[in-house]
Parts: structure tokens; sequence; C-alpha cells
């Protein structure tokens, strides 16, 4: 029994279509529709039907499932018995504050998965690192910038606020409004200056750092917050989100790293990601 193939076919079954499964995989989507069409062929079955939306496992396919996750896990487990002498590759990402869990954890993960022996140490900033994830304005001279994602800052407004019933927010709408303050934030920079250039003062309720401190407390009804919005958040029905009205602001976050990195294999999984990150948007 092929391993690997064993392998792609969980992934497919977990992804739900051949072309996600080679994405997370990172190889070719005729490379992983082959290993499974000779699975399919070894095991005398068809494991999968195809639909207009990706792929439905078949009574084979959900039998198949659960023995080859145990399977890959018993491999794993011999793996790692005999190859404690592997020598790993260390590699220190630097992160800012306020990217977003679910996303961050999603990259990772893949990530990590593409990089054998990978000994990944997630540090701040503006600690010691190979690279770091940042906003395009915390680039060094000394760094390349390679894009991954952009988001536009909106209001998260709670369910019952007066200003969820507005069709467009303006800065002087906001004034005395309760607002969760997120720091350090680029776009309360911004929207500060926008603030004190009306003469509008907010009622500054909580300052906090992470964006999913600050959703928290907007759906608490705490007050309003300004936040760059990723596809994700602004799915969010327990909260109204909109733009302010002649205050267009966005941040880019890519990966920032020096020429001189000794580990370019690394780095080139990190650009993969990017490429694919593009691709979910389109």
């Amino acid at each position: 029994m092929d391993l690997r193939a064993l392998a792609y076919f969980v992934t497919i079954y977990e992804s739900g279509s051949l072309s996600a499964a080679s994405k997370k995989r990172f190889i070719a989507q005729p490379s992983i529709s082959a290993s499974l069409k000779q699975l399919e062929h070894n095991l005398s079955t068809s494991l999968f039907t195809r639909h207009a939306r990706g792929v439905q496992a078949t009574h084979a396919g959900e039998q198949l499932y659960p023995l080859a996750k145990q399977l890959l896990g018993q491999a794993a487990a011999i793996q790692d018995i005999f190859s404690t002498d592997i020598t790993k590759i260390p590699f220190r990402l630097g992160l800012i504050k306020g990217l977003g869990v679910a996303r961050m954890s999603e990259l990772l993960g893949q990530f990590t998965q593409s990089v054998d022996s990978l000994e990944l140490t997630l540090v701040s900033q503006d600690e010691p690192c190979q690279a770091r994830i940042i906003s395009r304005n915390l680039q060094l001279n000394n760094e390349q910038f390679v894009p991954l994602w952009q988001e536009e800052y909106q209001l998260a407004i709670p369910l019952e606020h007066p200003l969820g019933l507005l069709d467009s927010v303006s800065i002087m709408n906001l004034q005395s409004v309760a607002f969760v303050q997120r720091s350090p934030c680029e776009g309360w920079a911004y929207l500060e200056k926008a603030l004190n250039h009306a003469n509008v003062r907010v009622d500054t309720r909580a300052k906090i750092q992470t964006i999913e401190y600050a959703l928290g407390l907007v759906k608490a009804g705490l007050g309003c917050a300004f936040i760059p919005v990723s596809e994700a958040i602004i799915k969010d029905k327990k909260i109204h989100f909109k733009p302010i009205k002649d205050l267009s602001i966005s941040r880019e976050i890519g990966l920032s790293y020096t020429h001189a990195s000794d580990t370019v294999n690394v780095l080139q999984a990190l650009a993969t990601l990017n490429k694919d990150s593009k691709k979910s948007q389109t």
C-alpha cells in the first residue's frame, strides 16, 4: 500500500476537492489526480464521485478514510521512533499583533507541513528572526517585502447600536460614541487624526491589542471598534461592519525578510503560500 497515495486520499477527503487538496499538499493537481486514480485501481473500487463543486466520498471512500488515518498515524509514529537524530531546521518567524488567529493558524499549519523537520518559533516582530509577517509600513530598508493579503479598515458596530441603522457612517456620527481602542494599530492613528481634525471626541471604554478581543467586546455591546476586516471576519452576523465615509484606510500584510537569510528553502515555502493566498482571494 502506497502511504503517499493514502495521504493524498485523506487530504482530498478532508478538503472536498482535488484543487483544494493540491494546494494543501503543494503539488500539481494532475499529480494528485493520478495518485488517486492509481489507488482506486489498486483497490478495484471508486473512492469519490465528482460534481461541480468538488468530490463526494463513496461508500468505499467512507470506509477507507478512518483506516487510512489510522495507518498514516501508525506510520508517523514509527518514523518518529527511529528518526530521533534528524536535524531540525530552526526558524524564527516574527508576527505583528492583530493578524487574526484563524487565518494565521491555517497559514502556519500549511507552512510547517511544507518543510520537513521544521522547528518553528513564533516571536514578536521586533525580536531577532529570519523573517517577519508584518504590515508594509514596518518594512526595513534592508528587507524584501512579499505581499500576502490586503485588508480594509471598517467600523465594527454592536448589533443594536444606533449607528447600525445608518446607511453610511461619517466622522461626525462618532461624537461621544463608546469605543474599543485597539493599540498598537496603524488604522487607529489615521482615525484619531481625522477625529481631532473634526473636533470629534469618542468615549474610549477599553484599550486592547488583539482583533479577537476587540470583536468580542463589540459583540458584548461595550462599544464600536475600528479594525481591519478579512473575508472571514465580515461574515460575522453578530456585528455590523461599515466603512467610515471619506476615510479609506487599508493595510497590506506581507512576508518581510533580508537577502542574507540562510534558510532559502523555508522562505521558498512561504513564497508558495503567498501564491496560494492570492489565488484563494481571486
